[in-house]
C-alpha cells in the first residue's frame, strides 16, 4: 500500500489541482451555481478514488513483490497479474534470471574444469619428487640434503594447493570419525621428522592416549600439519622445543600446540588468520605465503572446531584447536 500510494501521489496532486483551477474559472467567471460546480469536483474526485481503488486491487500482487525484499527469485518471477506493467516486469526478471542461471552455471562448470586441472597436475607433480626421494634418500652426498629438503618444501606448497582447492567442495570430501588424539599427532610428528631433526626441534607430546575427538582424519591431518610446521619454521633458536598438549574442558577437548620461537607482534594478531597476510614476520622469513592459518581457520570452521592464539614477541606462540562435543 506505502509503494502505490507514493507512486500515485503526482496523480492525486495532479488532479486535485486541476479540479481546484476549475472551481476557480467558475467562480472568476461568475458562475452563480456554485453548489452545481463543488457538485463537479466532488464527481472528479470520487472518480479518481474509484480509479486508484481498481489500479490497486488489480496490481496488488505486483506492488506486494515489489515491497518485499526478503522474496525469493522464484516468487518474485511469479505471473500473476494481467495488466501490462506487471506481464512486462515478469517477462525482464525471467529473462534476467535465465540470464543469471546460465552464467552460474558457466562459472560452475569453469570452477569444476579449474579444480579437476589442479588436482591432476598436482599428483602429477607429486610422482617426479617421490622419485627425487627415492634416488636421494640412501645417498652420502652432502649436496642431496639440500635437495630433499627443497623437495620437501615442494610437496608441503603442493599440499596446501591441493586443499585450498578442495576447500571449495569440503561438503563433498569429509567424512567426521572418531579417533585417537595421540596416534594422529604422533603420526603427524613422523611425517616432520626431517623438518624436526634439520631444524634442531624436539618435539615434546603430552596427551592421554584414551583421548578421543570427532573429526575428519584427513583434514585434520591437514591442520596440524600446517600448525606444527608454523612452530618449527618460527623456532628462532636451535636446541628448542615443541610442545603438543591435550586437555578436557567440559565437552570440549583442547589440542595446544606451542612453539618457544620469534612470537607474533601485537599488531599483527588480528589479522593472522586473513588470506595472504604475512606480517612482519613474513618479511623475515621468506618461505610465508600467510595461507596457512587461513586454511586452518577455514577447515576449523567447516568441521565445528574453533582455533585460537596467543602470541608474545620473544616467547612464542600458542595454537589452540577446540574440539566441541568431543568424546572422551
Amino acid at each position: 500500500m506505502r509503494l502505490f500510494l507514493k507512486e500515485h501521489i503526482p496523480l492525486i496532486l495532479y488532479t486535485i489541482g486541476q479540479l481546484f483551477i476549475i472551481l476557480l474559472i467558475y467562480w472568476f467567471d461568475g458562475y452563480p451555481h456554485i453548489l452545481t460546480a463543488l457538485y463537479a469536483v466532488f464527481l472528479g474526485v470520487f472518480l479518481l478514488i474509484g480509479y486508484l481503488i481498481y489500479r490497486y486491487f488489480t496490481h496488488i500482487s505486483f506492488y506486494n513483490r515489489l515491497s518485499n525484499p526478503r522474496i525469493t527469485t522464484n516468487e518474485l518471477i511469479k505471473n500473476s497479474d494481467t495488466p501490462p506493467l506487471s506481464i512486462a516486469l515478469d517477462r525482464l526478471l525471467q529473462m534476467q534470471d535465465k540470464n543469471y542461471q546460465d552464467q552460474l552455471k558457466k562459472w560452475e562448470r569453469k570452477q569444476q574444469e579449474q579444480m579437476t586441472f589442479m588436482n591432476h597436475w598436482v599428483h602429477q607433480m607429486k610422482t617426479p619428487l617421490s622419485v627425487i626421494e627415492l634416488i636421494t634418500q640412501d645417498s652420502d652426498d652432502f649436496r642431496f640434503d639440500s635437495i630433499n629438503e627443497e623437495t620437501e618444501r615442494i610437496k608441503r606448497g603442493l599440499e596446501m594447493v591441493l586443499y585450498a582447492a578442495r576447500l571449495e567442495t569440503f561438503e563433498q570430501d569429509f567424512h567426521v570419525d572418531g579417533i585417537h588424539l595421540l596416534e594422529m599427532v604422533d603420526s603427524v610428528i613422523y611425517e616432520n621428522k626431517r623438518l624436526l631433526i634439520r631444524s634442531y626441534i624436539y618435539p615434546e607430546v603430552k596427551i592421554d592416549s584414551n583421548l578421543t575427538v570427532e573429526t575428519d582424519k584427513k583434514w585434520f591431518r591437514f591442520i596440524l600439519n600446517q600448525v606444527l610446521s608454523n612452530a618449527i619454521k618460527y623456532s628462532s633458536r636451535k636446541n628448542e622445543k615443541v610442545t603438543l598438549s591435550a586437555y578436557s574442558k567440559g565437552r570440549a577437548v583442547i589440542l595446544e600446540v606451542r612453539d618457544y620461537g620469534v612470537g607474533i607482534p601485537n599488531v599483527d594478531l588480528p589479522r593472522v588468520f586473513n588470506p595472504f597476510f604475512t606480517g612482519e614476520n613474513g618479511r623475515k622469513f621468506k618461505e610465508s605465503t600467510g595461507m596457512g592459518l587461513y586454511l586452518v581457520k577455514e577447515v576449523c570452521e567447516k568441521l565445528n572446531h574453533k582455533v585460537e592464539l596467543e602470541s608474545e614477541v620473544g616467547k612464542g606462540t600458542k595454537v589452540r584447536i577446540i574440539f566441541l562435543y568431543a568424546s572422551r
